[in-house]
This record gives C-alpha cells, structure tokens and sequence, in this order.
C-alpha cells in the first residue's frame, strides 16, 4: 500500500460545516480534500469527476438527499467509500443507508480524532460506527419488527388471495360476513390500498403472503 493521502470529497448542505470539514482535514496528515459538494446531485457529479477515495456524506440535503446519493452511486459502480455524517444517531436513514452501501456512520460531533480515524478505517473498507449508532442498530436488531397485520387479518386475505368472496371466508372462518369487511377496511387502511386487488398485490410484495407454487 502507497503512503498517498486519503482523498476525500465533502457533501453537507451547510456552508459552515463543509468548511469545517474541510480545513479539518486538509490540515490533518495523511488527508487531501478533492471538492465540496452542497447536495446529493453534486456529490454523485463530483466523485465521477474526482474518483475520491472517502465521500463524507450528511443524509438531509434539499434537493437529492444522501440515501439517494450513496444509492446512485451504487449504481454508477463508484468505488467511493461512502462515510455519512449526520446529527442524528436514531436517523430512519440509518438501515437504509446502510443497505444502500454506506460504509460507515459518524455523527458530526463525534471528536475530531474519531473523525480522521473513521475517514482512515472507511478508505480500508473497514465499517465505521460511531459508539451511539452501533448500539441504536443493536438494538434495533434485536427488537422484532412489530406484526403489520393480524393473524386474523392474514387469514382473511389469504382466502380473498385465494379467491374467496367474503361470504365464503367468513363461512371458512366461523365469523359474519360483516367482520370480514371489517378486517378487509383495517387491511387496506395499514397497506395503504383501496381495494383488495390491491391489498393481495402489495401483501406479496411485502412478503406478508407467500405465492402458492406454480
């Protein structure tokens, strides 16, 4: 491995913060700052002009935000290691970033010393995790995902999925026709559907149904 400096590009919408970073690291040893960007359509424009080595990136930009950023990177194949820089240590952003490619996530007032050496351990490919978003993520992992629907919910759409009128699920489920209606209003209300049509296509797309075999 070369002694060359880390390249970095910066990506936060607030003036004050990139030149914050910015001189930070440009008087750091080992860091040399390629560009500043102000939003995520800049960012993704910079690192194919700048080929960085690190992109610290925040996640909340008006126009294309960060997630979206690090995903477009993706897809453009960037070999830019994404470090986001956030304020929030509970973002909803964090999974998302993460699946999307980040390699690590840092808050912008963690020491300055956790900052180089993230920016360091990020240009190894190494995952950074500030102490706070690591135990957020635990967490998180180990809570289980709360049950969108019930199980009587779930039964009543896997008849109608299966092609039963509501008079024959109720039959099948020893209940009124009336509360099968009621079921399929508290379903559509929690998929967002309007009808049921609706209701078993986006039940299958969030795997809450299983497709019988063909």
């Amino acid at each position: 491995m070369t002694d060359r400096p880390v390249r970095l590009l910066i990506a936060d919408d607030h003036p004050v913060v990139r030149d914050g970073l910015s001189s930070m690291f440009a008087s750091a040893p080992g860091f040399e700052v390629l560009g500043e960007a102000s939003d995520g359509a800049e960012a993704v424009r910079l690192a194919a002009e700048l080929q960085p080595d690190v992109i610290l990136m925040d996640l909340r930009m008006p126009g294309m935000d960060g997630l979206t950023a690090i995903t477009e990177l993706a897809r453009q194949g960037s070999t830019a290691r994404v470090l986001v820089l956030t304020t929030y240590d509970t973002d909803s952003h964090v999974l998302p970033a993460i699946e999307a490619g980040a390699t690590g996530y840092l808050l912008k007032d963690s020491p300055r010393e956790d900052l180089l050496r993230g920016a360091r351990a990020a240009a190894r490919g190494e995952t950074v995790l500030s102490p706070s978003v690591a135990a957020w993520l635990m967490n998180r992992v180990r809570t289980p995902a709360p049950q969108l629907l019930s199980q009587r919910e779930l039964e009543v759409l896997t008849l109608v999925a299966a092609g039963n009128t509501n008079r024959e699920a109720a039959a099948q489920l020893f209940i009124t026709e009336a509360t099968v209606k009621s079921h399929l209003l508290n379903i559509y209300a929690k998929l967002g559907v309007s009808d049921r049509a609706a209701a078993v296509a986006e039940a299958y797309n969030q795997r809450l149904l299983t497709p019988p075999p063909a």
